[in-house]
């Protein structure tokens, strides 16, 4: 007879004196099984050892792999210290033991608690061991579940990889502190939807630099961390940044429970309402300002469009129909971005129609500001007032990183066309693919290349005025920058302007009216 010994550490005996040794239960297990079956003359066909699994744990691989073998009848007999280092769990009991086991001709025994197939008379031992095993599971299920829960209600982070933006704080348990290297990236993904970008622009502008998105920054930290139901990538998506735009926990709140469990016997997790979350204000520092949150979730809530650039428009959701009231809906003509009243093409009675170019209308918003500045500031008490950051040197420190990684990445796409025309040429691919390919790899190369002469353009402009005692004396022409401003940007707009109420141009004239609505 072949008998097959399964050994499975419980909980409540654990004692390992290092994570890569068997536990001393395990030792114990294989100790006393080996000698039931040399005692009856069994030839042990193998031992499987499942170390650091719970009994309600179905996916542990010896217990899987017992049950292919067992299925092959490459063994007799399965010989376990109890009933419970199998499973706890009824439903596999009577799977197995009671079912599938006597069709494969496999017995089973536990020697502790007296469980043995071929012992017609103590199937019901069996049956209420299952019992009183599945009510252990229920109820330690129950425990564990009230302890997390008012650990969570108390403000404690509960899980076992923190936030991308934040680590886990070494000297405090269910404490959250800043990953400065990550939250870097976290401000500049709020800043630049603030200012107009939309979340596919963004996360390709992350990518093009080459910076490795949050599951990916996790694995280079040495975590094993990997999200669940999707496949593991490196590069940004749109769902990462919509769902970073969006988390709360990035002004300090700490918010779990956001999915829970559908039974203590699966590891499988549904999504549960927001009513059910599990919220705590001010638990740990922000990373991102509360001012510029605010801004971000307005613009959502508006849910402005990008453009196919990926820019949100200058006044998207900002300008409305001075006659009724509707957001004045964008449109492109000549090349040339346009504002006009959604009911403009209805019947007359309906409404007149407003109707301007966003270029006029923001020439008329800067007109509108530079005459403010004129009636109410004072440069020069200003320009003794004002205290300038010292983050030139921050900003062409980024100019050069991003050309850096720019200039890299041509250089990949470059030699990507390279190795395809390679592989055309010995007949790897065909033609067709040739083409498809390499179009892709060109029109990403090009369009990489426009961005290095915008940084170029941008990092010569602010090197020209850090130069020597011009970036001393340039005080004055840098307020009268932001005073005596050329264009405007999504960023402005949503700071200084509250909405825009737009006529209809004045017959003979150029004159469209508007009124303008501040924030201040």
């Amino acid at each position: 007879m072949k008998a097959a010994i399964y050994c499975r550490l419980s909980e409540e005996d654990r004692n390992k004196q290092s994570a890569a040794d068997d536990s001393n239960s395990i030792q114990n297990q294989k100790a006393m099984l080996l000698q039931y079956a040399m005692e009856r003359g069994w030839e042990v066909y193998n031992i499987y050892s499942d170390d650091d699994y719970t009994g309600s744990d179905r996916r542990h691989p010896e217990f899987n792999r017992l049950l292919r073998d067992a299925e092959a009848h490459r063994f007799d007999i399965i010989l376990c210290k109890t009933q419970s280092r199998f499973t706890r769990e009824l439903e596999l009991v009577e799977k197995y033991i009671h079912g599938l086991f006597p069709i494969w001709g496999i017995r089973f025994i536990s020697i502790v608690d007296n469980a043995d197939t071929d012992n017609k008379g103590n199937k019901k031992s069996r049956q209420i061991n299952g019992l009183v095993n599945e009510w252990y599971l229920e109820d330690m299920s129950e425990n564990i579940r009230s302890v997390l829960t008012n650990r969570r209600v108390n403000g404690y982070h509960i899980g076992a990889f923190a936030l991308y933006g934040y680590r886990k704080d070494p000297d405090q348990k269910g404490h959250l502190i800043i990953d400065e290297e990550a939250a870097k990236v976290v401000r500049e993904v709020f800043i630049l939807f603030s200012q107009g970008y939309g979340k596919s622009a963004i996360a390709r502008m992350l990518n093009d630099r080459g910076i490795p998105n949050p599951t990916e920054y996790k694995r280079q930290q040495g975590l094993r961390y990997r999200q669940p139901g999707k496949k593991n990538s490196t590069l940004w998506k749109y769902f990462n940044i919509s769902d970073m735009l969006t988390n709360e926990m990035y002004i300090g709140h700490m918010v779990q429970g956001k999915y829970g469990s559908i039974s203590y016997k699966t590891k499988q997790n549904k999504p549960r309402p927001k009513e059910l979350w599990y919220r705590v204000e001010n638990t740990h520092e922000p990373i991102i300002e509360r001012d510029l949150w605010d801004r971000v979730q307005k613009l959502i809530q508006e849910k402005a469009k990008p453009f196919s650039g990926g820019e949100i428009g200058l006044f998207a959701k900002k300008a409305r129909c001075a006659y009724c009231g509707y957001t004045l809906s964008s449109g492109k003509s000549h090349g040339k971005h346009y504002l006009k009243c959604p009911c403009r093409s209805m019947a007359e009675d309906a409404c007149m129609g407003s109707f301007i170019s966003v270029d006029k209308l923001e020439k008329m918003v800067i007109d509108e500001l530079r005459h403010l500045s004129d009636e109410y500031l004072d440069m020069d008490e200003l320009e003794k007032k004002v205290e300038f950051c010292n983050t030139v040197e921050e900003q062409r420190e980024k100019l050069q990183s991003d050309l850096a990684a720019f200039e890299k990445k041509v250089s990949e796409y470059s030699r990507g066309i390279r190795d395809l025309y390679l592989d055309k040429v010995k007949g790897i691919i065909t033609e067709k693919d040739y083409v498809e390919m390499s179009g892709e790899f060109v029109s990403e190369r090009e369009r990489l290349s426009r961005l290095i002469s915008d940084r170029q353009r941008e990092l010569s402009e602010l090197e020209g005025r850090m130069d020597g005692e011009n970036y001393q004396n340039n005080r004055r022409k840098m307020l009268e920058q932001y005073t005596n401003m050329e264009h405007l940007n999504r960023e402005m707009v949503e700071m200084l302007i509250d909405y825009i109420s737009v006529g209809k141009r004045i017959p003979g004239t150029q004159r469209t009216p508007i009124e303008i609505h501040w924030n201040f």
